[in-house]
């Protein structure tokens, strides 16, 4: 006679939460502002240096008559042009990190140009590095779910798994669990740490 297998941990009552199901796949793309800036040199005396397109660069090395620093402006009427004749579709359905990878005055209506002509193709649009954006993008998807599905419920959020999840992760899910729940682990069913029971 055949012996029939109990689910054990289906009827335990425990739902498990994976955070990879919630991690960002799509490609993360960087939007530098570097490009679009002109170089201001700034020297100690004197009148201020030329404004020149950047990047100008130079291989002759250190001289006397090198800048004390050199701080990138961005002007409004080259920027606009420049983001006219950009083809903005490349950034279909991408995750786009908006930056400027050196120091600069920009203005922040810049940044409201730079979405507003992003916003029609990309998937999301953050402020930041890759790393931010991938960031910002989790912890966005984290805060849309309906959290209601675990209330009054024993949750095990799963750990181990093939990403890198990060810490902020879990402890945004535990922030946003601890109310409902009746109680929080980590790990899997078999072997798991207790996080939190309700009293």
């Amino acid at each position: 006679m055949s012996e029939e297998i109990v689910n054990k941990v289906a009827l335990s009552g425990l739902l498990t939460l994976d955070l990879e199901d919630y991690y960002p796949r799509e490609e993360i793309v960087l939007f530098d502002l570097k490009p679009y800036l002109f170089m201001v040199n700034v020297r100690k005396t004197g009148p201020p240096g030329n404004v020149a397109r950047f990047p100008e660069t130079s291989n002759d090395g250190p001289s006397d008559n090198e800048p004390e620093a050199r701080s990138g402006i961005l002007r409004e009427k080259d920027f606009r042009a420049a983001l006219n004749e950009l083809d903005w579709t490349r950034f279909q359905d991408k995750i786009v990190a908006v930056t400027c990878s050196v120091d600069a005055i920009i203005p922040l209506w810049a940044y409201m140009l730079v979405a507003v002509n992003l916003q029609p193709f990309a998937r999301d649009i953050v402020m930041g590095d890759e790393n931010t954006a991938r960031q910002q993008t989790f912890l966005a998807r984290i805060a849309a779910i309906d959290i209601q599905e675990f209330a009054d419920k024993r949750v095990i959020v799963k750990g181990c798994g093939d990403l890198s999840v990060g810490g902020f992760a879990y402890l945004e899910v535990a922030k946003r669990l601890r109310p409902i729940v009746k109680s929080i682990m980590y790990g899997e069913a078999c072997s798991n740490v207790p996080v939190y029971k309700k009293k």
